[in-house]
């Protein structure tokens, strides 16, 4: 069934394969030691999977085949989603070292550029401009940007159904935008990768009923998640049949972006690496203000359904320059930089919005997923 180039069959299709996979995956994954094992700074109670990265490529591969055609730039995707979740999945085996592992995200980036032909060739609109063409710039440019987003997804995954949540909300108005766009294959795409993401928080996500996650990303689940995201938005905005502003791609995944750019530029001002292990993230602020995994990573997807729609509108009524758009989301990232130079300042800002009291460091302790080992 396709509605406004949503193809929802395929979409559910996704979600039941991604679904059962996790299920018959679940005692592969203690043979295989694929298990984030509570030690360290980890807080989760048992030893969980870590297989929703091998899912999801599982449950979108047998959608595309058996319900959509399957194009060059399809083929090309699923060849570097391949590429990383086996890197992922390695890495969550033997803890790879961060340079590899970004070395390994440029080869799948330069897959979907040279096979698969997408790439950011034009940030003219961004900017307010008709034409601002990178030229040879645009490969080392795709890769980077494509690599940024895939630590950003990587970086943000520290809570309980938190980088699920943000993924969904960003697939979910990417489909929107490309629904609006004209882009109908695009669209359908999204519905598959919406209904598999959607499978796996039906088991990474807290529940009245479960109180623990059932499985996590892991590193091949954000890595690949990271991946789907650049490649949706680099064919959304850069696509002259298909346009969809530079700027609006942004407002989508606001939370995992700046989070990741504010604390790269934090860690590399205090001499340390972007890839070391801290507890200086968003959601680490919020869990110590007195919020639970769940709460805080639904606030955190509804404020990015608000950038993300708010701006569209903005966009769509014409009400603000694009240039002005853009340093709304800088002013953004300084002002989030600015508050959390003073950790305490931020989170008793945060805990102010709560009611209860805040928690004990046992409670505290207790919110994270332990999913966060290399950031």
């Amino acid at each position: 069934m396709i509605w406004l180039g949503l193809d929802f069959r395929a979409g559910v299709l996704a979600l039941v394969i991604t679904s059962l996979v996790l299920y018959l995956l679940q005692p592969f994954a203690a043979k295989l030691n694929l298990l984030d094992h509570p030690t360290g700074r980890k807080d989760h109670a048992n030893p969980t999977p870590v297989t929703g990265g091998l899912a999801i490529l599982i449950g979108c591969a047998i959608a595309f085949v058996f319900i959509q055609r399957s194009g060059t730039s399809l083929q090309a995707f699923l060849a570097a989603a391949g590429l990383l979740v086996a890197m992922g999945v390695y890495d969550d085996l033997y803890d790879m070292r961060w340079y590899t592992r970004i070395l390994i995200q440029a080869l799948a980036t330069l897959l979907i550029i040279f096979w698969g032909g997408v790439r950011v060739e034009q940030l003219g609109p961004a900017f307010g401009l008709d034409s601002l063409a990178l030229g040879w710039l645009s490969v080392p440019f795709t890769i980077v940007a494509t690599i940024g987003i895939i630590n950003a997804m990587n970086m943000i995954d520290g809570a309980d159904g938190l980088a699920g949540l943000l993924g969904l909300a960003a697939l979910t108005m990417l489909a929107a935008a490309a629904v609006y766009a004209g882009n109908d294959v695009l669209a359908s795409r999204l519905s598959v990768l919406c209904g598999a993401l959607a499978g796996f928080l039906a088991w990474n996500i807290r529940l009245p009923w479960r109180p623990r996650a059932k499985v996590f990303l892991g590193n091949a689940g954000s890595a690949l998640l990271g991946l789907v995201i650049a490649w949706i938005s680099f064919r959304l905005t850069q696509n002259p049949g298909h346009p969809v502003n530079p700027v609006l791609a942004l407002w989508l995944l606001p939370i995992p972006v700046m989070d990741c750019l504010v604390v790269s530029v934090r860690r590399l001002r205090q001499g340390r690496s972007p890839f070391a292990a801290g507890r200086d993230h968003i959601h680490h602020i919020l869990l110590d203000a007195g919020f639970g995994p769940t709460r805080a990573a639904v606030y955190l997807a509804m404020f990015s359904l608000a950038c993300g729609l708010g701006v569209a509108l903005l966009i769509r009524t014409h009400w603000l320059p694009y240039p002005v758009l853009l340093a709304g989301f800088v002013a953004m990232c300084l002002g989030w930089y600015t508050l959390t130079a003073n950790r305490a300042r931020a989170v008793a800002l945060f805990r102010g919005f709560r009611r209860q009291p805040p928690p004990s460091t046992e409670s505290k302790a207790a919110g994270l997923d332990g999913e966060q080992r290399n950031t």
